[in-house]
């Protein structure tokens, strides 16, 4: 990098700096935010209630987190199969993308169409996965699912019909998409082994993640239906949350399916969204190298503060896993995930850990008042989905695109609604800064 082009950069900061003043000048709704935290209403949907606050004569006051798909609760939903002992995952999804949940008729023929596309298009693991081995998951399957495209004898067909085929295409190749990205940077880029296991057609969908993952495809009932829960989990969250807001945009250019998905998977990867429980993870480890007794709550205390204090971890003042843009009371997801990773976590190795990320759960909200001010927060569900993973043996490159494979019915589900009713391409405004200036000719520079 030369002295030259090092100045150029330097400039660039200079020459496009806002001053942050400007914002409340002219009204401007930075992360299209109001001022008291709430999103910016951009349209309506069917799809997902997210609600974790009330307004009361003006005021926003905290309320405990509601989280429901299509008219249902979550905790509803995870009662149901967990009282059937099954897996509810598929039904999810067939909720989501139909509107209804389905009868046993309905749900068994919405599993023989997965079933059909679970196995990715002939060659696709050599053409598309082991060309161009990528350090990162998710970009591996964003351009995965670009590449499906091409597999698609009618890819710019956007009716509901073809539509919805292709949407639970999607769902049903991902996840042999993310086992295989995986396995290949184990083998380009871990000097690892690589194993290729055929798709498992009776396996649910939480099933065959583990049992492609694997070497030996052992794994246990328990940790089939723990992985189950947490793609139900993330399945939706609402039509404001950033990736599917960007699905939505994208969509409404009128662009095709793969590519909408795709830009979802992109947003996703961030770690202000979907990377967020890889942070908790990198955040817990810096915690338990840096305070000596895990048990000591002043301690720990402690040290929260630094991280607050951007002293320790990753200097960014952020506790992960902690605070969300909506709720505030309870998140229902790290409610219910919290539950399952604790009975999973009794009597393993990983039960201190689960005992110190449920004592950062306890003492946040007192230090974050007491040091940055009052905030009502909770944990939200980033705080226990690391560690559940962990539990079940996921390398940590899997996380958020675990996340993205359950989150896929959402996107599906937000991107067909926005064709049915949205009509117009999304074009908010930028208010420009610039002042006009002379045109210099290029000699006299």
């Amino acid at each position: 990098m030369t002295e030259r082009f090092q100045k150029l950069c330097r400039d660039y900061k200079i020459n496009t700096a806002i001053d942050p003043k400007l914002y409340d000048k002219y009204g401007v709704k930075r992360g299209l935010r109001n001022t008291d935290g709430s999103g910016v209403v951009a349209g309506f949907t069917n799809i997902c209630c997210v609600h974790g606050y009330v307004i009361d004569e003006g005021e926003k006051k905290p309320a405990p987190g509601k989280l429901i798909y299509r008219g249902y609760d979550i905790n509803d939903l995870v009662a149901g199969k967990t009282k059937d002992d099954r897996y509810g995952f598929e039904e999810t999804a067939y909720l989501l993308l139909f509107g209804n949940l389905p009868d046993k008729e309905h749900l068994e023929d919405f599993k023989k169409i997965v079933t059909h596309y679970r196995t990715l298009p002939p060659y696709f693991a050599e053409d598309v996965l082991m060309r161009c081995p990528s350090g990162n998951i998710m970009n591996k399957m964003a351009q995965s699912v670009l590449a499906l495209y091409t597999y698609d004898k009618e890819p710019e067909n956007k009716s509901i019909e073809s539509e919805m085929l292709k949407a639970i295409s999607v769902i049903a190749r991902l996840p042999a998409i993310m086992v295989g990205a995986y396995q290949v940077m184990r083998r380009y880029l871990h000097n690892s082994s690589m194993v290729m296991h055929p798709i498992n057609l009776d396996e649910s969908l939480a099933e065959s993640i583990l049992s492609t993952l694997r070497d030996n495809r052992e794994y246990t009932k328990e940790e089939a239906k723990l992985l189950d829960l947490c793609l139900m989990l993330h399945a939706e969250h609402g039509g404001g949350n950033n990736s599917t807001f960007t699905c939505r945009c994208v969509t409404s250019s009128g662009t095709d399916a793969y590519a909408a998905y795709a830009s979802a998977i992109s947003s996703l990867k961030g770690p202000r969204h979907g990377g967020a429980n890889i942070k908790v993870m990198e955040m817990l480890n810096c915690i338990e190298n840096g305070v000596k007794n895990w048990e000591d709550d002043g301690e720990v205390a402690d040290f929260l503060i630094k991280i607050l204090n951007k002293e320790e971890n990753d200097h960014s003042g952020l506790i992960y896993g902690m605070g969300h843009a909506v709720y505030t009371l309870s998140d229902p997801r790290a409610v219910i995930l919290k539950k399952a990773a604790m009975k999973l976590a009794q009597g393993t190795p990983l039960e201190a850990e689960f005992k110190l990320l449920d004592k950062i759960e306890a003492l946040t909200p007192e230090i974050f008042a007491n040091n940055k001010g009052d905030k009502t927060m909770c944990a939200n569900v980033d705080m226990y989905s690391g560690l559940v993973y962990k539990l079940l043996g996921i390398p940590v490159e899997m996380y958020t695109a675990l996340f993205a494979c359950a989150r896929m019915p959402g996107w599906c589900a937000h991107r067909m609604e926005e064709i049915q009713n949205g009509k117009r391409i999304m074009r908010p405004a930028y208010k420009a800064l610039a002042a006009d200036k002379e045109y210099i000719p290029l000699n006299e520079r």
